[in-house]
């Protein structure tokens, strides 16, 4: 069974090999001409990705894989704690610690399940192995769980994303409970904070001992939130920004910022799937506006800021990730505000899961698919 697994492991890189090989279409843009260069191919819905020191990187897959891809090769990572694959759950993000070099602790998002209810889990354990064809994680130790865990399959959040004073940021889904999201002490529907070994940090609005102890859990940051797949710290401002769905239109791009209400379901500018109304309210007096929302929605996955200088007309501009707008979108900013859109890969390469700008400047997207593709985006001018 090993040798065959080994032998499709191989199979899979030589085929990228030969896509990396093949002519590349330019793709034309406003900014930058640039062509995509798939990476790997065959993966088994993707989900996350974070790049290591040694220019390896990590990819998840949410049927509960953890690959290591480095010099052409991808290697699954054994010691993982078991994630539960259900309906959107599975094995989620992963994300490097801030002292990776020193500490070789990853963080790894997942669902989790306990007497048929499940729950979002974050873990964290040291990656060994890098070097050999056996990575593995060790030490794994569970540093959060959301409770209560609720049953069926639907918005578990999951994204990663570290402050600059190296606090962990988690997106919690509202688990299709939408009423779980105004309710501050439960989890659900939250962005929590966390010490990286999953203590609470005394500045939380509902720390103990704050003047908001007991009106929300501990862990909470900011609440109101459906299910947000996308997440990262702004380089400039090291604000966490996060993008969330809507139902039926209504997503939004948001910073998470202490004790923030933003609004759902109680404001909302979508409807339900089948054409009823949700609220009738889009501001409310307490809730927190979104920078920018779209109707209707392109299901947005997957956020990051552009800080390389292989495209640097795009230097600053942040880029989304669409499921069912199946196309990436860049977002030209000027301070909180979004001047600009442009659409790109419009129906080129099917739903974008993810997308994370690389140490080496050029842009990543995972495909959300059965047999998902890594491509790198590099310039053609």
């Amino acid at each position: 069974m090993k040798k065959f697994i080994f032998i499709c492991l191989f199979m899979l890189t030589f085929l990228a090999a030969v896509y990396a090989q093949s002519p590349a279409e330019v793709i034309h843009s406003q900014q930058h001409n640039f062509i995509l260069r798939p990476i790997a191919v065959g993966l088994s819905r993707p989900w996350g990705l974070a790049f290591l020191p040694d220019g390896g990187m990590l990819l998840t897959e949410r049927t509960g894989s953890l690959l290591l891809i480095k010099n052409d090769k991808r290697y699954r990572v054994s010691g993982l704690p078991k994630a539960a694959v259900i309906g959107q759950g599975g094995l989620l993000d992963v994300a490097l610690a801030p002292d990776y070099s020193s500490s070789s602790l990853i963080y790894l998002t997942f669902a989790e399940e306990e007497n048929s209810l499940y729950g979002t889990a974050a873990a964290r354990g040291q990656l060994t192995g890098t070097d050999s064809s056996r990575p593995k994680l060790q030490n794994v130790e569970i540093i959060y769980r959301v409770s209560p865990k609720s049953a069926g399959g639907l918005h578990f959040g999951s994204r990663l994303a570290f402050d600059r004073q190296g606090l962990l940021y988690i997106s919690l889904g509202e688990r299709g409970t939408m009423q779980r999201a105004q309710n501050p002490l439960d989890p659900g529907g939250s962005i929590v904070r966390i010490n990286p070994n999953g203590s609470i940090p005394p500045d939380n609005p509902f720390a103990p001992g704050s003047s908001g102890a007991g009106k929300g859990a501990p862990e909470v940051w900011s609440y109101g939130t459906r299910n947000s797949q996308g997440m990262a710290m702004h380089p400039n401002t090291g604000e966490i920004w996060f993008h969330e769905h809507g139902p039926k239109g209504g997503d939004e791009v948001n910073i998470a910022r202490k004790g923030a209400n933003f609004g759902w379901p109680r404001t909302t500018y979508g409807i339900n799937y089948n054409g009823t109304i949700i609220s009738r309210q889009t501001t409310a007096p307490g809730i927190t506006p979104p920078i920018i929302y779209w109707v209707p929605s392109i299901a947005p996955s997957g956020l990051a800021f552009y800080t390389g200088s292989r495209f640097k007309n795009w230097q600053g501009n942040a880029f989304v990730g669409a499921l069912a707008g199946q196309h990436l979108r860049r977002l030209v900013l000027q301070g909180n505000t979004v001047r600009h859109q442009e659409v790109l890969l419009k129906d080129k390469i099917g739903r974008i899961r993810d997308v994370r700008t690389g140490p080496d400047g050029y842009i990543y997207l995972l495909t959300d698919a059965n047999k998902g593709i890594l491509y790198r985006l590099e310039p053609a001018d």
